[in-house]
């Protein structure tokens, strides 16, 4: 399925929303007001609304001998890409920015890396190894 998603998010500041999105890694905005704005995250959009925070009450779960964060949103990207962005956010010093393998060995294997934007969201980058593994049961 060829399709683009759509993502709404409360968010807490839109000048330091779009300062993570836009300059420092690189997306698009799209249409904006004073109160929201739309963010190109790798040709999907993200709509960030001036809210206040959310919360959910289940903050965590184990994977892999990880814990994670229950809501977290990402992309999956080629190691070509994946190793371009992850050597940018390491170079800017930006929190949270370490290389997890997942599934080692195993069907669906591939490395993350999370940082957390200026609302408190968990952004995950993903690089399968083989690509063709991303729904594999």
């Amino acid at each position: 399925m060829a399709a683009q998603f759509h993502l709404a998010l409360p968010c807490l500041s839109i000048s330091k929303t779009r300062a993570f999105y836009s300059d420092l890694l690189g997306a698009q905005i799209g249409r904006s007001s004073v109160k929201w704005i739309d963010v190109n995250f790798y040709n999907h959009q993200i709509t960030f609304t001036e809210s206040g925070p959310f919360n959910f009450d289940s903050k965590s779960y184990s994977f892999n001998g990880h814990i994670l964060p229950s809501f977290h949103f990402g992309i999956i990207l080629n190691r070509q890409e994946w190793t371009k962005v992850f050597k940018l956010l390491n170079s800017k010093k930006i929190n949270s920015v370490a290389e997890v393998k997942f599934l080692n060995g195993k069907t669906g294997e591939h490395d993350s890396f999370f940082v957390i934007d200026p609302n408190g969201y968990t952004v995950e980058f993903k690089c399968f190894t083989k690509s063709d593994e991303v729904f594999e049961p």
